[in-house]
């Protein structure tokens, strides 16, 4: 099946999702490029608002002297180098935690779940960031933001008590 077809699923049932996932085997392939495809789908989301801030419509983070390539360079790095390897340490402590609460996965459970999140939440992703790059910040963006981390968070939750759920 499609990603994309997992990805509207996943929105409506995602234990669904993930057991199908789970069921394919284990294929840590597969899995980090959920997440390498996540993280550059979240680089490209901050386009938009780099180019506001490089435009000078909103306070820039950066010294100065940064213009808009080194504003795309730092976030690449961040965002395609640095994002994965925390993405693992968070993977990782999520799955300790489970076992605290006697989940009964692997880390590969954990990382599934982690990954195939970012990845199914995406499209919110890319909607945040539209709206910070035409509307600015202010009240949208912060509604597009805090639904965003609200369904990521659902999501996650529900795929990881999947993935913890059985051996």
């Amino acid at each position: 099946m499609p990603v994309t077809n997992d990805i509207v699923r996943t929105w409506r049932r995602p234990r669904a999702v993930i057991r199908d996932l789970l069921d394919q085997g284990r294929r840590e392939d597969r899995v980090i490029m959920y997440l390498m495809v996540s993280c550059l789908l979240i680089f490209v989301a901050q386009w938009p608002r780099l180019r506001r801030v490089s435009e000078g419509f909103e306070t820039s983070p950066w010294p100065p002297e940064v213009n808009f390539e080194g504003m795309m360079t730092y976030t690449f790095f961040s965002a395609v180098i640095v994002l994965p390897l925390v993405m693992y340490g968070v993977a990782a402590l999520s799955h300790l935690i489970a076992k605290l609460f006697g989940g009964k996965g692997s880390g590969f459970g954990a990382r599934l779940a982690l990954f195939w999140t970012l990845l199914a939440t995406s499209p919110l992703v890319l909607l945040y960031g539209l709206v910070r790059g035409l509307i600015g910040p202010g009240t949208q963006a912060g509604l597009v933001g805090a639904i965003g981390a609200v369904v990521f968070l659902f999501i996650w939750v529900q795929s990881l008590r999947e993935a913890e759920s059985t051996p």
